[in-house]
């Protein structure tokens, strides 16, 4: 199930896409639920958005397409939190189908917005800077309060997450670490941004022109990463929603698996050297 959604949203990619053509379980609703720790998914189907709890309101990662936004909302509410709650908003990286949400739940919540260097200028204008095979798609521009630094975490209320700066996917491709308790145990959380091209351009690319290196440099440092549990911004790419519902069923153990995010990791970085051999005319 897991490669055959990723394989729909390689073809998506290619053939020249735009926000009226994404697949619908990207705006799909649902039912929000308890991930590990503090963590919450409030995201549609096919595009994750977490809820972090802390005692001093929360943090929100991600917010999906733009109109995604009442949807997410009453996600948030359905838990039974207030949207003044959300103080603090991070994010992956600058595509729309993650963060079109973003400034509206940003004008809705009046949270402050956090982002990596690299993806500043994109958030700022609502325009991702990469060459891509499928035109330039726009979201709505948001404000950037805070600029992030690589590895130094940021903590609200007595919970911190450390941004890890893994470009190549976008510029500011920003990954997040955490550790949670939960059932009386430490995990490993890792947010993972997206590793795959996705239509980006790799030979020639006059927005990025470091992406390939870029790219190397991030497989070589998510390789070293540890993870017990990977959330992505595509929920198939870990099953997450299929593993709430095991969980629920009685696995405890459903999140929690090591093995993931090195499978990940190479599935990803055997694609991107295909990809660019491909362009190399190899």
């Amino acid at each position: 199930m897991r490669h055959g959604l990723l394989l729909g949203l390689a073809a998506f990619l290619a053939v020249g896409a735009s926000p009226s053509d994404t697949p619908a379980p990207w705006s799909r609703p649902q039912r929000p639920f308890h991930v590990v720790g503090p963590i919450y998914y409030v995201g549609t189907e096919g595009i994750a958005a977490y809820l972090i709890q802390t005692r001093a309101g929360l943090i929100l990662l991600d917010g999906g397409l733009e109109e995604s936004v009442p949807l997410v909302e009453r996600n948030i509410a359905a838990l039974g939190f207030r949207l003044r709650d959300v103080k603090l908003m991070i994010a992956t990286h600058a595509h729309y189908d993650h963060v079109a949400a973003l400034a509206g739940l940003k004008r809705d919540t009046g949270a402050a917005f956090a982002s990596s260097p690299g993806d500043r200028g994109a958030y700022e204008t609502g325009t991702p800077p990469s060459q891509v095979n499928y035109g330039v798609i726009h979201f709505p521009a948001l404000k950037v309060d805070r600029v992030l630094a690589d590895g130094r975490p940021v903590t609200l209320g007595g919970v911190s997450m450390t941004p890890v700066f893994t470009p190549g996917h976008t510029p500011g491709c920003t990954s997040w670490t955490m550790r949670v308790t939960d059932t009386g145990r430490p995990l490993d959380v890792v947010f993972l941004c997206s590793l795959t091209v996705a239509g980006n351009k790799l030979v020639g690319n006059k927005g990025y022109p470091g992406i390939v290196a870029d790219y190397r440099r991030t497989f070589a440092r998510v390789k070293r990463m540890h993870a017990d549990v990977v959330l992505p911004g595509h929920s198939e790419q870990a099953d997450v929603i299929g593993r709430a519902q095991r969980r629920d069923g009685g696995n405890a153990e459903a999140f929690v698996d090591p093995a993931l995010l090195p499978r990940i990791v190479a599935e990803s970085e055997a694609a991107f050297d295909a990809a660019l051999k491909k362009e190399q005319g190899r």
